[in-house]
């Protein structure tokens, strides 16, 4: 996770060096420029926020779960969208949801058709979406290859039954 969290913010150092002045950047426009800027900052944000949270005991965990989810009640925003996405997505934790996740990202995740250049926040997490999105196939494999095994053991049984059964 820590390593995720290394590259993630390597990615989001790389983007605000784009964005360094006004009107160099993608957008152009001072307002975009202001909104990246902000954007970049707070992605910076929820991935130092995301590493402490990750050094925290688990009821202490469960505390800045419940702030997120109580923060994302009262303003739906992409970055309170994605701040809970996180906590979700943790592995090792009590609350660890990542269909739910995946659930949190999946419309800023699918919104880069809309824009002409998605924003810092909404790249950020279409990437979170991604990886996310490639654990539960991963999981889902995971399930239908132990389902996949668990009946060629019952065929064995059955095989080795028949043989048991026949008359020498």
């Amino acid at each position: 996770m820590i390593r995720i969290a290394a590259i993630l913010c390597s990615i989001s150092l790389a983007g605000c060096a784009a964005l360094s002045t006004p009107g160099s950047g993608s957008g152009g426009s001072g307002a975009s420029w202001a909104r990246e800027n902000r954007e970049s900052r707070q992605v910076i944000e929820l991935i130092a926020y995301t590493q402490r949270v990750a050094a925290l005991q688990a009821d202490e965990q469960q505390r800045e779960l419940n702030a997120s989810a109580q923060m994302l009640s009262k303003d739906r925003s992409a970055y309170g969208r994605v701040r809970l996405a996180l906590l979700l997505a943790l592995p090792g934790t009590a609350f660890n949801d990542d269909t739910r996740a995946a659930g949190l990202l999946e419309s800023l995740a699918g919104a880069g058709a809309s824009e002409s250049a998605p924003g810092p926040m909404q790249q950020f997490a279409g990437l979170l979406y991604a990886q996310i999105s490639e654990r539960l196939r991963e999981q889902r494999r995971t399930v239908q290859l132990k389902e996949q095994l668990e009946a060629l053991k019952a065929v064995e049984r059955n095989i080795i039954e028949r043989e048991q059964a026949r008359p020498r």
